[in-house]
């Protein structure tokens, strides 16, 4: 019968009075291609599947129930809701709770967001989407999260990064200076004597927290050369200059590109 059925779905004529056939529903009997045969194999009358089996197999074909073409489908689920929602870098960090109104009229519904949270992250809540038609579980809410950006920190995966600027005098002598956190409470860093510029300092735990990982602070220091010097402190970086060992940084430059 399967093969059969094969047969007849991919004939092009017998499939559109089948098509036909199954459009009508379970009552359409007889007079498809003139009377006995209809021009099926297998000698069964057009219009009469149920009789011979056909309605079983193009029934499960199609995904259909049994009982006849057409017959009813069991409960459909709900279909999603989707929204987008804007975050602060800060929320977007630490989570936070929101408020949406996901129907006209009806009351808003409290949506907790998830530590750790990036731009462009799905989150899917079960069940809060529309309800069935008919008696189906509802379907599911999705939201789009934006986050925005900060003027002071970066996300890079679970450590959030700073840029720290430090005097010339800092860099060359060591200094201890203070760093911004997300937690609002600055941290103390020690930078050491001769830090060069670009050099990452961490500060373990003061990144993004969730639930399975623990991200770091990524403090890069950026040695802030100043636009404008006195007369007399030019005076003092020559002197300073002439301590310095005899040495060019840039001897080798041209050799380790291959130019020499």
């Amino acid at each position: 019968e399967i093969s059969e059925a094969y047969s007849v779905l991919s004939d092009k004529d017998q499939r559109a009075e089948y098509d036909q056939m199954r459009a009508m529903g379970p009552g359409a009997r007889g007079g498809f291609g003139g009377g006995q045969g209809g021009g099926f194999p297998g000698g069964f009358q057009g219009g009469n599947f149920g009789g011979n089996g056909f309605e079983d197999v193009f029934a499960n074909l199609f995904g259909g129930g049994g009982g006849g073409f057409g017959g009813p489908r069991g409960p459909q689920r709900g279909q999603d809701l989707t929204t987008t929602q804007t975050l602060d870098f800060i929320d977007g960090v630490k989570g936070t709770t929101i408020k949406l109104s996901l129907r006209a009229g009806a009351e808003p519904t409290t949506i907790k967001i998830p530590a750790g949270v990036t731009d462009g992250q799905k989150i899917k809540i079960a069940g809060k989407g529309n309800p069935s038609p008919n008696g189906g579980s509802a379907g599911d809410l999705i939201i789009t999260v934006t986050v925005k950006s900060h003027p002071v920190f970066t996300r890079d995966g679970n450590n959030i990064r700073v840029v720290v600027p430090i005097t010339f005098a800092e860099a060359v002598l060591g200094a201890t200076i203070q760093v911004p956190t997300l937690g609002g409470e600055p941290v103390k860093l020690k930078v050491a004597p001769g830090t060069p510029n670009g050099r990452v300092l961490r500060v373990k735990g003061r990144g993004v927290v969730t639930t399975k990982a623990e991200g770091d602070l990524l403090a890069t220091v950026e040695i802030a050369v100043p636009s404008h010097v006195s007369d007399k402190a030019k005076k003092a970086l020559e002197e300073f200059d002439g301590f310095l060992p005899d040495e060019d940084p840039r001897a080798d430059l041209l050799l380790r590109a291959g130019l020499l």
